[in-house]
């Protein structure tokens, strides 16, 4: 006889994401896993509670009509553990570090230069490299730095700045595009670089990545303007229609205020980012 104690409760989070997003693909992108893991979480929770949750379809994940209850109970669930996860960071030592995500363009090229110069007394702060967006209520991440069009609703959290994008070239390289490939395949920059048509070559899901191999020669790549300015082998090529910008987020979850400490180093950041912002928006 199937339980509900016999499940993890750790599963709900892909059971909700799947909910929300109604496609593995789309919840997987979310939680920042492959397809697999969300596949695997889906089929454990449901094997261990007996109770199948989702109609599955040639377009995704629908939530039968006799199953709502369950998400909606899932849902307070998820809630509560949050909860309990905020109290017990309430009580942590004082010295804990605040730990903040954000994509490897801003963990390498922008969150260091700003913590260099920030005031010596404020909190300790881990950062946690990951270009796709990450659960912060199960990631163990207090903030994000997130370029990005909008918020997702799970987050929280004002504009800081904007981000631009110009194309870059080393001298003498191949007459063809460097691809924008993983996440980076669905941003504005992909957008814009596919509407210029042209021969693509093979690229990276990594702006970073991007950036050595425009260097080397390999072709011409579309890049944040903090990155590729700031790269001597790397020249703007000119002629171009404008390139898009994006926003530049700060947030935590949405259902969990920010402690003292973890506001502390909020204010920082947008204080940092502000600025750095003729050099965000190139």
């Amino acid at each position: 006889m199937h339980r509900p104690n016999d499940a993890n409760w750790d599963d709900l989070r892909f059971v909700l994401a799947v909910a929300d997003t109604g496609t593995v693909s789309a919840a997987a992108r979310r939680l920042g896993v492959n397809h697999a893991t969300v596949l695997r979480r889906i089929a454990a929770f449901e094997a261990a509670t007996g109770a199948v949750l989702f109609d599955r379809s040639a377009t995704g994940y629908a939530v039968p009509p006799d199953r709502v209850r369950v998400i909606d109970a899932a849902r307070d669930a998820a809630q509560a553990m949050a909860a309990v996860a905020q109290s017990l960071q309430a009580v942590a030592p004082g010295d804990q570090p605040v730990r903040v995500t954000s994509t490897d363009t801003f963990c390498l090229a922008v969150l260091p230069v700003i913590l260099a110069l920030a005031p010596p007394d404020l909190p300790g702060v881990d950062l946690i490299c990951a270009n796709g967006h990450l659960d912060l209520g199960h990631s163990g991440a207090d903030l994000t730095v997130r370029p990005a069009l909008r918020l997702s609703a799970d987050l929280a959290g004002d504009q800081a700045g904007v981000l631009g994008f110009a194309v870059y070239a080393a001298r003498g390289c191949r007459d063809v595009w460097l691809a924008l490939g993983g996440v980076l395949g669905r941003t504005v920059a992909a957008d814009w670089m596919q509407a210029q048509g042209g021969a693509t070559a093979a690229g990276a899901d990594s702006f970073l990545v991007l950036q050595e191999l425009a260097a080397r020669g390999l072709g011409r790549a579309i890049l944040p303007a903090v990155l590729g300015d700031a790269d001597a082998r790397l020249t703007r090529v000119p002629g171009l229609p404008a390139l898009p910008t994006v926003p530049i987020w700060i947030a935590g979850a949405a259902n969990r205020p920010d402690s003292p400490r973890v506001a502390r180093v909020r204010q920082a950041l947008v204080a940092g980012l502000q600025d750095m912002r003729a050099r965000l928006a190139g």
